[in-house]
């Protein structure tokens, strides 16, 4: 018996069908921001009338460089910069301090935290500065017993007048900073570590205050921050700092606006180099509040130098 071999369209492939055309591309316009660009051209005009109205003033610009870099300016960095951190330290310590001694349920270490707090935020500093400076009228003498006594005069030098002065009156905002970071942490983080028999302090110690961190940070750097340009008060009461060496250089030497160009540029460097400390700080303290950090400016730069000259759709 002969196979026969069945021909025809039934052993052809079908055939596929042919695919629609897609939707045409869509052009996209950008929108025009002709509002921005006119306020851009006003402040670069605003920026240079400003630029060319101070290099026509009588300023002696050259007279910066001379002493930018000289030992007192330099003298005068240091002792701004030890005189933040003591500050600070200061205000920190005590800030946590009455910050618990703010939410306890004891009415009277309460009450002692808030008169505090409500002085000290209620002065200002200078006054305060002065008070400190001053106090020789009510206490002549200072006598600690076998461990210390002397004149108040003797006693009250520039430098502890000019810590007292800072130290005490930023513990009163931190601690309106620490205690608005402890009140953003949920109360069951607290009931469940009371519940695993942790003590209060503990409590503190390991699950509140890790993540009231988050919160308290970038207040504290603008504190500090803020810190650092306060120093220039304590001028007042005999510390040598920054802008002290800067007055004194100035009448020295006959260029007294020049000198407080030049304090002005240096604390530009010390605050930002300060801002820079701050935002790692914050970006630290944000690994458990989000899946993806943000960039840092150097990440930034980075990846838009290596972008650059690579193909469109490709990879270098």
């Amino acid at each position: 018996m002969t196979d026969m071999k069945k021909t025809g369209t039934a052993d052809q492939p079908p055939t596929p069908p042919t695919p629609a055309a897609g939707p045409e591309a869509i052009k996209a316009i950008p929108v025009r921001h002709y509002g921005r660009y006119l306020s851009a051209a006003i402040a670069l005009g605003a920026f240079a009338a400003i630029v060319y109205a101070f290099s026509q003033g009588k300023i002696n610009w050259d007279a910066i460089p001379d002493y930018f870099f000289d030992d007192r300016i330099l003298n005068g960095v240091g002792q701004t910069l030890l005189l933040t951190v003591l500050s600070m330290a200061i205000g920190v310590v005590g800030g946590i301090l009455l910050a618990v001694m703010r939410l306890s349920k004891n009415p009277v270490t309460s009450s002692i935290a808030w008169f505090y707090i409500w002085f000290f935020r209620g002065t200002p500093v200078l006054v305060q500065l002065f008070v400190w400076f001053n106090l020789g009228l009510v206490f002549e003498y200072i006598n600690l017993g076998p461990v210390y006594k002397d004149e108040w005069s003797s006693f009250m030098t520039p430098l502890l007048t000019a810590l007292l002065g800072l130290g005490l009156n930023e513990a009163a905002y931190m601690a309106e900073i620490c205690r608005a970071g402890l009140l953003s942490v949920d109360e069951g983080q607290t009931e469940a570590s009371q519940a695993l028999g942790m003590s209060h302090s503990k409590t503190l110690r390991r699950i509140v205050v890790p993540q009231a961190m988050r919160v308290i940070v970038p207040p504290t750097g603008n504190e500090v921050i803020n810190m650092l340009k306060t120093t220039s008060l304590v001028a007042a009461v005999q510390f040598s700092e920054l802008f002290r060496y800067a007055q004194d250089i100035g009448q020295t030497s006959g260029a007294p606006v020049e000198m407080y160009f030049l304090a002005a540029a240096w604390y530009l460097i010390m605050t930002s180099v300060l801002s820079v400390g701050q935002y790692y700080l914050e970006r630290y303290y944000a690994r458990g509040s989000s899946r993806t950090l943000p960039p840092t400016p150097l990440q930034k730069i980075r990846a838009n130098v290596l972008s650059v000259g690579r193909p469109k759709g490709g990879m270098a």
